[in-house]
């Protein structure tokens, strides 16, 4: 299903990476256009691992620096693995560890990656809030995990690591040199 739930960021919205239909419907309820990767949360460097290509000891060293936390690492992936809207259609995803134990509790429990947009329809504001989020996103959703963000109010740090040197695609919570 679809579920609303708090991240140490903003709110997000997902399902889990190995439901086809789950992800169609997350990318039809968020209004968002098939050519837009959504990031990929994951409980450890080791289940991201297991979706990732080209995992270096630079890219090691930026996990085991910054996750938990508000760092997206974007990188080559298993196609076959990760469903292509997931993708955007690319070869890359954007993955994190959030600092949430709720969170990295609810990805343990579901034994996958879950997706992690912001609880939005495409191109409204982020929800940093649970009175921030929209009544009929509520209403699409299958369930709205309780709890609350941590005080950032910031979204995460998105670097590019399939790019020599990487690139930084947003600046966020996370200050990278």
């Amino acid at each position: 299903g679809i579920v609303i739930f708090p991240t140490d960021t903003a709110f997000g919205i997902g399902c889990r990476i190995d439901n086809e239909e789950s992800v169609e419907r997350l990318f039809k309820i968020r209004k968002r256009p098939n050519d837009m990767a959504v990031p990929v949360l994951v409980n450890s460097i080791k289940m991201a691992k297991s979706y990732l290509e080209n995992v270096d000891e630079k890219v090691l060293g930026l996990m085991n620096k910054y996750w938990p936390g508000a760092l997206t690492i974007v990188l080559d992936c298993d196609k076959k693995l990760v469903h292509e809207l997931v993708r955007g259609g690319g070869s890359t995803i954007g993955v994190r560890m959030p600092d949430h134990s709720d969170l990295l509790e609810l990805i343990s429990d579901v034994g996958v990656p879950i997706l992690g947009p912001s609880a939005n329809f495409h191109g409204e504001s982020t929800p940093y809030l649970v009175e921030d989020l929209d009544p009929e996103l509520i209403r699409l959703a299958d369930y709205v995990l309780s709890g609350g963000t941590k005080e950032t109010k910031n979204v995460s740090t998105v670097i590019d690591c399939t790019k020599d040197p990487w690139k930084m695609l947003r600046q966020g919570a996370i200050k990278i040199d």
